[in-house]
């Protein structure tokens, strides 16, 4: 039986889970933020896995399609990192909300627990998705990923261990409020 989400405010390239995600960018190459803190801790080999992912993916769908495309979730090594191994998923640009945003984000969250229960993993830290550049609001992202973990954590028995990792006490704070 799964313990309930835990939440906490720190670096998530310092945590030794099995899984931790990363914010991506649908090319997968870093870029900032959570990303590019990822990026930077791995080293280059996690850059070379996503650089491969991009390579097959153009090669089977053409030279315009993402890597990894906004919902979406895939895993790579952990390189340097002291977790296992990571798991990359694009969450969606906030556009108002009339675009799909909360589904996109729901599925960036469902997906990667999907794929870490698949791959027998048992813990997992996820950072605030699409918060930053990408301008999802703070409150209404942080409901979407708390609902979206708990309805999923049904079809993945295997994890027992779920971690919010804020970088800002204005998350940290959302989050302690929405988990009680």
């Amino acid at each position: 039986m799964p313990e309930k989400p835990g939440v906490m405010r720190g670096d998530i390239t310092k945590l030794a889970v099995d899984v931790i995600v990363n914010a991506a960018n649908s090319g997968l190459m870093g870029g900032g933020g959570v990303d590019g803190a990822i990026h930077s801790a791995a080293g280059p080999s996690l850059l070379a896995e996503c650089a491969e992912i991009a390579r097959k993916r153009r090669k089977e769908e053409g030279p315009e399609a993402a890597a990894c495309p906004a919902g979406e979730a895939v895993i790579t090594g952990a390189g340097n990192l002291p977790c296992k191994r990571v798991i990359h998923t694009v969450g969606p640009v906030w556009y108002g909300g009339t675009q799909g945003e909360a589904e996109l984000l729901a599925s960036c969250y469902r997906k990667s627990l999907l794929l870490a229960g698949g791959e027998g993993f048992s813990s997992i830290a996820f950072p605030n998705i699409s918060t930053g550049v990408y301008g999802y609001p703070k409150r209404e992202a942080a409901g979407v990923a708390v609902t979206a973990v708990m309805k999923t954590l049904s079809e993945t028995p295997g994890i027992t261990k779920v971690i919010f990792v804020c970088f800002d006490e204005e998350n940290l704070a959302i989050y302690r409020k929405i988990l009680g």
